[in-house]
């Protein structure tokens, strides 16, 4: 006899419960590295976009994780050296990624992607701004995060840093995982962490998630629904 089918699955609870779930491996970075040299997205990311992009008719390219993480709130340092908060951003459609710039190869591959992005934007591109948030404060000084991002697109691009304990607030706010490795015998260390990137509206509102899957097309499609959507 033919078993029932199992009911759907309601996207949005899913993508609530991946969430919960993907933040909750954070201590298991002590003995895992989720982000080596693949360049491999991470499984915060992975998960949701399961969640919610495999969803037939789902209308967003990217990961729609409206109504599961919290409003863009933070209070770091610019590179500039000035203090900078999210309400310095209110009217630009902002997107987030956590990294650092010693990083050997998921980072500016990421920043590369993004360029392509706001390539594609075209004119909307100047409604953008990207935050290139260190996980690394302890060498991410303001003027080697103006260097790094300045390499990519001083006009768009930005770098912030804090404390430790401001980023590791932040990251957590945001179920960013991340984690200084072991030194090699010359003193220099990699940072394990998340490589995806989030995208906020004008108002500060999380909006979506885009993974290293996603091709600079699919996020720059999205990004623009972004921009254009009403408030």
């Amino acid at each position: 006899m033919p078993q029932p089918a199992a009911p759907a699955q309601n996207p949005n609870r899913a993508a609530e419960t991946l969430l919960h779930s993907a933040f909750a491996v954070l201590p298991a970075l002590r003995l895992i590295r989720l982000v080596r040299r693949t360049g491999a997205g991470v499984a915060l990311a992975g998960s949701l976009l399961l969640a919610a992009c495999s969803q037939p008719g789902a209308p967003w390219q990217l990961t729609n994780v409206s109504g599961h993480l919290p409003d863009l709130d933070f209070a770091l340092t610019a590179d500039n050296g000035q203090p900078m908060s999210a309400r310095d951003l209110r009217g630009e459609t902002t997107l987030v990624y956590f990294g650092y710039t010693h990083c050997p190869d998921v980072c500016p591959e990421t920043m590369a992607r993004l360029m392509q992005v706001l390539a594609k934007l075209g004119p909307d591109a100047q409604h953008v701004r990207i935050l290139f948030i260190s996980v690394d404060p302890a060498r991410d000084t303001p003027a080697a995060l103006h260097a790094y991002v300045d390499a990519f697109d001083a006009q768009h691009a930005l770098g912030l840093t804090g404390s430790d304990a401001q980023v590791e607030s932040l990251a957590r706010r945001y179920r960013v995982a991340y984690q200084m490795e072991k030194r090699d015998p010359d003193g220099s260390y990699e940072v394990t962490h998340s490589s995806a990137v989030y995208v906020f509206d004008a108002q500060g509102r999380a909006r979506l998630l885009a993974t290293d899957k996603d091709t600079p097309d699919a996020i720059a499609h999205d990004v623009r629904r972004v921009i254009d959507a009403p408030a």
